[in-house]
């Protein structure tokens, strides 16, 4: 398993220091350290298996395919479509204030998909199959949260 994160091979996304949905720093652990610090520079990284070439999300260091533990941080595009979406009108805990927004499902153009929100964007703008770009939203020091916005 390399723990080493890629060159960057895409240019960087925006990272929003004051995000206007709450962002709740993620847990981070020693096999998810490289892709907290990724998104602080604005880079969207996931794990491929290097035995069976599937591509991973969510990031964790053994291939949910095939058990191997060959597997490599890459860096994605941070494009997609909107797969699904609900529009939440009642968020409870820290989200209760925050309604409506917008919880989604994102196909990466890399494959796998990916359960964010769908930020900046207007309600009634949104559809099935409607392409993203990654945005990131700091949680605390330590991470950005990955969403989405219309591209």
């Amino acid at each position: 398993m390399s723990t080493t994160p890629p060159a960057p091979s895409f240019p960087p996304a925006e990272v929003v220091d004051n995000p206007s949905l709450v962002a709740p720093e993620p847990p981070i652990t020693p096999e998810t350290r490289a892709f907290w610090d990724a998104t602080l520079e604005g880079r969207l990284l996931m794990r491929r298996c290097r035995t069976c070439g599937e591509p991973i999300w969510y990031p964790r260091p053994i291939c949910p395919f095939c058990h191997s533990d060959d597997t490599v941080w890459e860096q994605v595009s941070g494009r997609g479509t909107i797969y699904s979406f609900s529009v939440v009108r009642r968020g409870a805990g820290r989200f209760a204030s925050e309604s409506p927004y917008v919880l989604a499902y994102v196909e990466l153009d890399e494959g796998p998909r990916v359960m964010t929100n769908i930020v900046d964007s207007a309600l009634d703008d949104l559809t099935i199959g409607h392409p993203v770009q990654v945005v990131f939203h700091r949680a605390g020091e330590g991470a950005a949260l990955p969403r989405f916005r219309l591209a």
